[in-house]
């Protein structure tokens, strides 16, 4: 998390935002072997847990239940180029936003990663055109095979450390100069970020 409370988003339902439309995060650990890291797509309920799987054979998988750790979800990013600023005598930066969120990890039941799994499946499926693709189209043995290698897990979410570095510390004129470079330059979801922030 950056240091400077400027950049600090206050708004839980932002932060929410950011983690259902994004959809996707790390989990990071230290385990016996060193720290470690797995990617993974995210959903949480809105009501303070936060829940995925991971593969059997993940180093992190049989070090997850019981332990604390730290799940980032990164949404848009990019370099910020002085050229946009009033005094072109500084340095570049990056803005980006982006939420660390720590707390207690436990495995599901086969029950509960069930039903988290059709629930991922019915959430990005959703996200396409089209007709969607159900998990009844799986047969038994593929469903099942799937299923016996991996296990659920539930985050108990106790913190939520944002960092929304949005060039808040730009004048009004600027901030739209930023805004405008990063459109051309293909940025556009990250200007957008900027033009709603609140600096």
């Amino acid at each position: 998390m950056h240091p400077n409370p400027l950049f600090r988003e206050r708004d839980h339902a932002r932060l929410e935002a950011l983690v259902r439309d994004v959809g996707f995060g790390m989990v990071f650990l230290t385990t016996p072997k060193g720290p470690r890291v797995a990617h993974v797509p995210v959903l949480s309920d809105g009501a303070g847990d936060i829940r995925f799987h991971l593969a059997h054979s993940n180093s992190l998988t049989s070090h997850l239940d019981g332990a604390r750790a730290v799940i980032t979800v990164n949404g848009p990013d990019g370099y910020v180029s002085p050229r946009w600023y009033d005094n072109r005598d500084t340095v570049p930066t990056w803005d980006y936003a982006a939420v660390e969120i720590e707390g207690k990890v436990r495995a599901l039941s086969d029950q509960e990663l069930e039903r988290l799994l059709h629930d991922v499946i019915e959430t990005f499926e959703a996200r396409l055109d089209g007709e969607p693709w159900l998990a009844s189209e799986s047969s038994e043995k593929v469903w099942s095979g799937l299923f016996r290698g991996i296990t659920g897990f539930s985050m108990s979410v106790e913190e939520w450390r944002p960092t929304f570095k949005l060039s808040q510390k730009k004048s009004a004129p600027e901030r739209e100069r930023i805004a405008a470079g990063l459109d051309a330059s293909g940025k556009a979801e990250l200007a957008r970020w900027m033009r709603e922030a609140q600096p």
